[in-house]
């Protein structure tokens, strides 16, 4: 045991003072070493915060441990890679089977039931949200309401679409002062222009009083269009039991209003969507540019971008003044005033000056935007409580329209900046299976009354043509007469009793479940177990005659889920280049310095050291460059790491990597692995690089030393 012991001290002298007496073979061979030791550490530890972020982001937003869909389906489940939603995808028939089926398997927690698409929102303009309060205020007036804080909305409402009126009218002017007066396009605008005219002046509005109706008539059909204000939005949701999503994804906060009732029809808008296309655009420019300012470090001064979204602030004044009935347009000026420490008298130029920021005076403007003029607008063209229309194409090609009530705005924590999870919202599973073109039976009951009220009667397949087109009968057939409901059929009463049912009602569990769907989120008790659940999960579903398809939540996710690993095959490329690099270099440079060394292995072997000792000899040489290099390099890359942590991390510049990141900043944490890793590989790379100089250095016999000395 002695002898050993001294052995490997005799060794590890020699390769230390070797360490010293080559320094330049040493630099080179170390270097590499180490810049490949700082790559690994610093690179896989990265790229493991990032794998634990996404994890993160992707089962604590929507995708869950596990996604099942229909094994019939021609495409692939993507949660958010598709822009088409999973409309595409065959649907399962009876999500109550599928979930007992499923909550049978051991290591399964919850089923949540998903159907993701997107459609086409009716938000309107601003003028028709300030034409509907004029009609709700007429129709209370002419339905004998005598309230005199009526009277007076009613008469600001008035005001209101006036001034519009005027604004729209001002802007026309402008234009036609400038366009071809032959063309078809100024005779038609000519038309526009003319019932401007008459929307501002002073006899229709004497006369507004005597018949609020047909004036409110003439201003929808005739006034409102003429706003460029969209229409509509695209909207991409997730139909689900809400109840049941919020229980399993405890990232899920609804940050303004509240949570649909239990078992009632609902929707919850995404807070980034929200703020991202429905929110006021001068309030949304301003925004992006304090985000620019604060997490990128962007000055106005230096970047075009920022230039670019002040100079469309600047020419976006309209859409503010839109908003402003006379009484709050002088508490604006006001303010403003105040504000900017201005004696202007116009409106739109203290508008115009307030959003007409620098890097000197944004954060000043920005508070006074948003503490002065912002409660006087509508920032957004939805609020919570208001009714949406939604428009999506069915399952079997047609439209369908559906109304549903917005309580609420939702985000997923940690993912605020992100549009990737914060484009998503939230609807209750009955309306969607109304977009979707389900069959409920609600639906069902209401068209076999109404064929029964009409006589009708379903053809037998083979009988179809002889019923249609009139195959040769007994006698004559004999007619059946039933009075026609105009007012059901026409959707009066009793169709508006029907829509308010279904926004009272109450559905219960069964019905919930009831019911078709695209695909569930399964969330496991253990997700260790994820590959042997999936099993458990297709053959539970395959008994109950649902033939279904697991995948993982990074499958179910698309290219977004693909990210960590493309990212970690480049940085493994990386590594391998420069270990392939460091493997020559090593090599050659060891075959050199064994070569300039016979003279002293042959008189090593001379005095009696055997070929294992001179083996063992040179191998430990370059095993401990490697580890003292790779060790030091490992050192680096975890300080590196530190820095990082110490300064908060690496920001999210964009959301997409807000999504990666699971957060505002990457605080990357350094990981045992990244460092066995690290370690493992200057190893494997010191060994086979110093491999063959060793094995050349054992055949270097003594008679050759005597000879290279001569």
């Amino acid at each position: 045991m002695t002898s050993r012991l001294g052995a490997a001290s005799v060794l590890l002298q020699i390769a230390f003072r070797n360490l010293f007496a080559s320094r330049v073979k040493t630099a080179i061979i170390g270097g590499i070493i180490l810049l490949g030791a700082v790559l690994v550490v610093v690179g896989s530890s990265l790229l493991d915060s990032i794998d634990l972020g996404m994890r993160q982001s992707i089962q604590g937003s929507l995708g869950g441990n596990v996604q099942v869909y229909s094994r019939d389906s021609k495409d692939d489940l993507q949660i958010y890679g598709s822009m088409m939603g999973s409309s595409d995808l065959e649907p399962v028939p009876d999500f109550a089977a599928l979930k007992q089926a499923l909550l049978g398997v051991p290591n399964v927690k919850a089923v949540v039931p998903m159907g993701i698409d997107r459609a086409m929102v009716g938000a309107g303009n601003l003028i028709d949200v300030v034409l509907a309060k004029l009609r709700a205020d007429a129709n209370r007036i002419l339905a004998g309401d005598p309230s005199p804080e009526l009277r007076r909305d009613y008469e600001a409402h008035k005001a209101h679409v006036r001034r519009m009126a005027e604004l729209l009218h001002e802007e026309l002017k402008s234009a036609r002062a400038i366009a071809d007066t032959s063309t078809t396009e100024y005779k038609e605008r000519h038309a526009e222009y003319l019932d401007l005219e008459r929307a501002m002046d002073e006899g229709f509005w004497a006369r507004f009083d005597a018949d609020p109706l047909g004036g409110l008539e003439f201003l929808e059909n005739r006034i409102a269009p003429l706003s460029a204000d969209n229409a509509f939005v695209f909207i991409r949701y997730v139909g689900t039991d809400l109840d049941a999503f919020a229980k399993a994804f405890d990232r899920m906060q609804v940050v303004d209003g509240q949570m649909v009732p239990h078992g009632q029809r609902g929707i919850l808008l995404g807070k980034w969507y929200a703020e991202e296309y429905l929110k006021l655009r001068p309030a949304h420019r301003l925004d992006k540019i304090r985000d620019a300012r604060e997490i990128q470090r962007r000055r106005i001064a230096t970047d075009e971008e920022l230039q670019r979204w002040v100079k469309e602030n600047a020419g976006a004044t309209r859409d503010i003044l839109l908003q402003l009935d006379p009484v709050k347009a002088e508490e604006a000026k006001v303010r403003l005033q105040r504000d900017l420490g201005s004696q202007e008298e116009d409106l739109g130029k203290l508008v115009a000056d307030l959003l007409a920021v620098d890097d000197q005076n944004f954060d000043r403007h920005y508070r006074a935007f948003y503490d002065d003029l912002a409660p006087l607008l509508q920032l957004y063209l939805v609020n919570v409580g208001d009714t949406i229309t939604i428009k999506a194409p069915t399952k079997t090609g047609y439209m369908k329209s559906v109304n549903v009530k917005v309580y609420g705005f939702v985000q997923f924590k940690g993912l605020e900046k992100s549009g990737i999870a914060g484009v998503m919202s939230l609807m209750d599973l009955m309306t969607w299976r109304d977009l979707y073109g389900h069959l409920t039976a609600e639906r069902a009951r209401e068209i076999a009354e109404l064929k029964k009220s009409a006589g009708l009667e379903g053809l037998d397949r083979d009988r179809a043509e002889a019923d249609m087109f009139g195959a040769a009968t007994d006698g004559p057939a004999e007619t059946k007469q039933s009075r026609i409901d105009e007012v059901r059929l026409v959707g009066h009463r009793d169709e508006q009793a029907a829509r308010q049912d279904r926004f009272d009602r109450v559905y219960s569990q069964d019905e919930i479940d009831q019911g078709v769907v695209l695909n569930a989120a399964v969330i496991l008790k253990d997700p260790g177990r994820m590959r042997e659940s999936m099993r458990q999960i297709e053959a539970a579903a395959g008994k109950a005659g649902l033939p279904i398809k697991a995948i993982t939540w990074q499958e179910a996710s698309g290219m977004v889920g693909q990210f960590v690993t493309l990212s970690r095959l480049v940085l493994y490329v990386a590594v391998l280049i420069i270990f392939a690099v460091a493997l020559v270099i090593i090599n050659n440079a060891m075959v050199m310095a064994t070569l300039q060394r016979v003279k002293e292995i042959g008189t090593m072997r001379a005095i009696g050291a055997q070929r294992r000792f001179v083996l063992v000899m040179l191998m430990v040489e370059t095993v401990f460059i490697g580890l003292v290099f790779g060790a030091l390099g490992a050192g680096i890359g975890i300080g590196i790491l530190e820095i990082i942590r110490a300064r908060g991390g690496i920001p999210a510049t964009s959301d997409q990597l807000n999504f990666f990141f699971s957060g505002p900043a990457l605080v990357p944490a350094v990981g045992g692995v990244s460092l066995a890793v690290a370690l493992g590989i200057v190893f494997l790379v010191s060994v086979a690089s110093g491999l063959y100089p060793a094995i050349l250095g054992t055949r270097v016999t003594p008679l050759e030393a005597m000879s290279s000395e001569d």
